[in-house]
């Protein structure tokens, strides 16, 4: 420290006395029952070296305990959080955030051009109604596209968990569950996340998260509009239980003129119709991949045609409300088209084989006892016995006889009343 606590020089006016940190959602976390520790002039700032309050506290269970660890007024500067050191509006790096805005703050370095510039920063900050951010960061554009699509909506509690513990990756810790630091493996040392300085996170310079964020957003999707022009719907997904469709038709309505709006709760989803597709085309421009409503980041893509959305429900069994129907068990299976005009199916009634000829089929049986030569197929005894007075069974069909000879009723030796008249004859 610079200045001993007991000395009454100018230096220790500008030492910092604050009642309650500036702190993200994420280093407060989750529990709204919080008990912090506070220490005056406990450490100096890790930026401008001045001493300033201190505030420790433990934001959940099996987390770490996390304390400030730069003064409020190089927060306020930078509109960053005082222990991660990242943006209180969008949660990115700093380097992310002005390249984003397009602003280059070159803050001096120097102990002396330091101490001045922080002065005359407090007294900008005292000056102002505290709304809004100072420096060249309160002059900048409000929002940018890029830091749109790569802010971070809902907290991240998982960076408050403990460090690894280094006995256990050495094999020597002996504490088991009672261990209050992690039992995992370490990242990779050469991983440049793992090198991470302050400094450099704080002036926005060789910063190896920020450089990680720059490259996602350089290789994002995009969202090109459907060759079909007469499609004029936007499909918005993830939409939960809070957002209505006056919150949907309060962001779209500056785009142009809203032909309907349709909420399907069950997929938790709407689709905005548009009357013109120019509107469509700036909507979905202006939202894909940054919009966010009541808090929550929503998912913005094209509708499709009724046509395609029809032949991928068909291919894929999707019902209406886009649902996949699983098929139903016991239930027969679908029926083979129709043969074409062209080439009529043969008529295999019977599910004979290809090699098996109706015409010849010939059910061959043994003979009584009794007969030595049997007759010829088809001109044999009938098979079945007849049903008391119902007469005999009539002769095969014409594709049942055999082929090369003609049979007359007449002439069937085995007909009723054949005997007789033979005998009588003689």
């Amino acid at each position: 420290m610079a200045t001993s606590l007991g000395a009454n020089t100018y230096n220790r006016q500008n030492w910092e006395d604050a009642d309650f940190p500036i702190l993200c959602q994420t280093c407060l976390g989750e529990n709204p029952y919080i008990r912090m520790t506070k220490e005056k002039y406990g450490k100096e700032c890790k930026i401008c070296a001045r001493p300033f309050t201190v505030f420790r506290w433990c934001p959940g269970v099996r987390m770490r305990f996390k304390k400030t660890e730069v003064c409020q007024t190089c927060s306020k500067m930078k509109n960053v959080c005082q222990t991660c050191l990242l943006d209180l509006e969008y949660g990115l790096p700093i380097q992310v955030r002005d390249t984003g805005m397009a602003i280059k703050d070159d803050m001096p370095k120097s102990d002396v051009n330091k101490e001045y510039y922080t002065q005359n920063m407090e007294r900008e900050i005292q000056n102002s109604d505290g709304t809004r951010p100072v420096g060249l960061l309160g002059k900048a554009p409000s929002s940018s596209d890029m830091l749109l699509k790569l802010a971070r909506t809902t907290p991240y509690y998982k960076r408050n968990r403990p460090h690894i513990c280094s006995f256990w990756v050495k094999g020597e810790c002996k504490r088991g569950e009672e261990c209050p630091y992690r039992h995992e493996k370490p990242t990779d040392p050469d991983d440049p996340l793992a090198d991470q300085n302050i400094k450099d996170r704080y002036y926005g310079i060789n910063d190896p998260v920020a450089d990680k964020l720059l490259k996602r957003a350089s290789t994002m999707p995009r969202l090109d509009p459907p060759d079909d022009k007469s499609i004029t719907t936007l499909y918005v997904g993830g939409l939960g239980d809070n957002i209505t469709e006056t919150d949907l038709r309060n962001h779209f309505y500056q785009f142009g003129e809203i032909r309907t709006t349709t909420i399907v709760q069950r997929q938790q989803c709407a689709f905005i119709q548009f009357a013109t597709r120019q509107a469509a085309e700036l909507a979905a421009e202006k939202s894909f991949n940054k919009l966010i409503i009541n808090g929550r980041r929503l998912t913005v893509k094209w509708g499709r045609s009724q046509a395609a959305r029809g032949k991928e429900k068909d291919k894929d069994g999707v019902g209406e409300m886009g649902m996949k129907l699983e098929p139903v068990p016991g239930l027969p299976g679908a029926l083979p088209p129709p043969p074409s005009s062209e080439e009529e199916a043969p008529a295999n009634y019977f599910n004979l084989g290809p090699s098996t000829s109706p015409a010849v089929m010939n059910i061959s049986l043994p003979p009584p006892p009794g007969i030595t030569n049997p007759p010829p197929p088809g001109f044999g005894p009938p098979m079945f016995h007849s049903m008391g007075s119902m007469g005999p069974p009539p002769p095969p069909p014409m594709s049942m006889r055999a082929p090369g000879h003609i049979h007359y009723p007449s002439q069937d030796p085995q007909r009723m009343g054949a005997h007789a008249s033979r005998h009588g004859g003689s």
